[in-house]
């Protein structure tokens, strides 16, 4: 449920936008970009958390693991598009956690 809190509480008035590349300077909250970010960043916490079990991880190390894994993937999608001449994008690395806390929120619930 707070996860469906952050992700509601992401969206600002007026931030509706089209897909396509982030321009600078109009990065929008509202995108088909962020739903990407959102839901790549929920299938990388639910693949490292299962290939991190599968190692025999305690389900908590297993969590922060995963979380580690899609945070380092996020802001490394970031920085290579610092270095392909796009922005830098806070935006996008919020949907990056907001995916990875949906996804977090039901495998803590799993059995």
């Amino acid at each position: 449920m707070r996860a469906l809190i952050l992700v509601f509480s992401l969206w600002m008035p007026g931030g509706a936008g089209g897909g396509g590349a982030v321009r600078a300077g109009r990065d929008s909250w509202i995108a088909r970009d962020k739903l990407e970010h959102f839901f790549v960043s929920a299938f990388v916490q639910s693949v490292s958390y299962s290939a991190l079990r599968t190692a025999h991880a305690s389900r908590e190390d297993a969590l922060v693991g995963a979380s580690a894994i899609t945070m380092g993937v996020g802001v490394g999608k970031e920085v290579y598009d610092l270095r392909s001449g796009e922005s830098f994008s806070v935006r996008d690395l919020a949907w990056d956690a907001a995916g990875a806390g949906a996804a977090t929120v039901l495998l803590s619930r799993a059995r």
